[in-house]
């Protein structure tokens, strides 16, 4: 007889989160395994029954993105046709969430092709964490949680970060104005802005900085970073304009490509990201990488779904 309780299942993109987040919870993770068939196609096999159940998928777009993909595409359509009583994706970094627009002629909408493809698969509900773009909730016709890492992120300013009195935000592009201003008001301090111009994707050529950073800590803020390009400029077009030390605070650690090389020859004193990707093992090979932990938000996000509460207060407090 079901009990409707809470089943966490998790794909192999990050079964460190999955676990954080099932121990917070008091519950362990489903028995799933997630194989691959010689000709590479994707195997899955639920180990226990999830009839009238309440599920919650955890499947992180990184590493192998396409795969993970899959993985969780199948995961949702095999609950579904177990006769799960409701399907949660839950997606600590939304897949091709930077392929939202149509910025140049034929270039496709991945992200809503995305959300097509997990509402046809059977998800009931999203839960995800600091979209790259807000409208991305509207590709979907479920209802769609966007969690904030901004709480957890003034919370480490607040408490690991010296002299952060004598800070200033700063936003290492015009898009992640709105991001940046937010954390300064509510911090009480001064924003500056870096406008960069582009040569080419994941390339830039030139920045200048609006606003005054002298003698002050210097904190870039940004929701995402990949080949860590943009913060290493940023870093050191700030320090050349006076700037005491520079931290970077981003959600989604990507860290592709020369990446690691990249933060260990900057002038940053310290690059602080989310584990909504993993990064243990790249922690070992640069030692400037911090983490904050976001299991608990994820985590009481699923426990008021469940229970039918409020998420919104989420928003703006950081859970403990």
């Amino acid at each position: 007889m079901s009990s409707n309780s809470i089943r966490i299942l998790a794909g192999n993109s990050h079964p460190a989160l999955a676990k954080l987040i099932a121990k917070r919870l008091g519950t362990d993770l489903a028995n799933v395994t997630v194989s691959k068939y010689s000709n590479q196609e994707t195997a899955v096999t639920i180990g226990e029954s999830v009839r009238d159940e309440d599920v919650y998928i955890i499947q992180s777009g990184c590493g192998e993105i396409n795969d993970h993909l899959m993985e969780l595409l199948i995961l949702i359509n095999a609950c579904k046709t177990a006769s799960a009583r409701r399907i949660t994706a839950v997606l600590p970094c939304f897949p091709y969430a930077r392929q939202d627009k149509k910025d140049k002629s034929r270039a496709p909408i991945s992200a809503k092709l995305v959300a097509n493809m997990l509402t046809v698969a059977g998800a009931d509900h999203v839960i995800t964490m600091d979209l790259h773009a807000s409208q991305i909730q509207g590709f979907f016709d479920r209802p769609v949680d966007n969690l904030y890492g901004e709480p957890s992120v003034l919370r480490y300013i607040r408490e690991n970060i010296p002299d952060w009195k004598n800070a200033i935000i700063v936003s290492p592009d015009a898009g992640g104005a709105k991001r940046a201003t937010s954390i300064a008001d509510h911090l009480d301090l001064d924003f500056a802005l870096i406008h960069k111009e582009r040569k080419k994707a994941n390339e830039v050529s030139r920045m200048v900085l609006v606003g005054d950073v002298k003698e002050k800590v210097a904190i870039l803020v940004d929701d995402m970073a990949d080949t860590c390009g943009t913060l290493g400029l940023a870093a050191k077009t700030l320090m050349e304009n006076g700037a005491s030390a520079v931290y970077a605070i981003v959600i989604h650690g990507v860290l592709s490509g020369k990446a690691l090389d990249v933060i260990n020859n900057s002038m940053l004193t310290r690059v602080v990201v989310t584990n909504t990707i993993p990064h243990a093992e790249k922690k070992k090979l640069c030692p400037k990488l911090d983490t904050i932990d976001v299991s608990a938000v994820l985590a009481e996000a699923i426990r008021r779904t469940h229970n039918g509460e409020s998420v919104s207060y989420l928003f703006g407090h950081a859970t403990i």
